[in-house]
């Protein structure tokens, strides 16, 4: 017998030809909690993640409303000038004009 014979791997076959996989390794408490331990892990990462994203959401909001509030008042100015400038009182009103 080959003393090398334990490394070479071992092909296990049904009758109908079918390659069997290795027999699973009996469960022990330690594996039980391990994957417990995983799952919870996992939940607490996807809360973070969540956490996160929020946050950014909140940050862009954050950023975003002072420049659209200047953006807002400089539209404002400019249409309050040119109103002044027509010599029209300033009104937001809308005329349509029918045919």
């Amino acid at each position: 017998m080959d003393p090398r014979s334990h490394d070479r791997p071992v092909l296990d076959m049904t009758p109908e030809g079918e390659f069997r996989g290795p027999a699973p390794r009996p469960t022990t408490w330690l594996d039980r909690l391990l994957m417990r331990l995983g799952g919870v892990a996992a939940l607490v990462a996807i809360v973070a993640v969540g956490i996160v994203v929020a946050g950014i959401a909140v940050a862009f909001f954050a950023l975003a409303l002072p420049v659209a509030l200047v953006a807002g008042l400089v539209a404002f100015g400019s249409l309050w000038w040119r109103a002044k400038r027509n010599g029209r009182a300033f009104r937001m009103s809308a005329t349509m004009m029918r045919r």
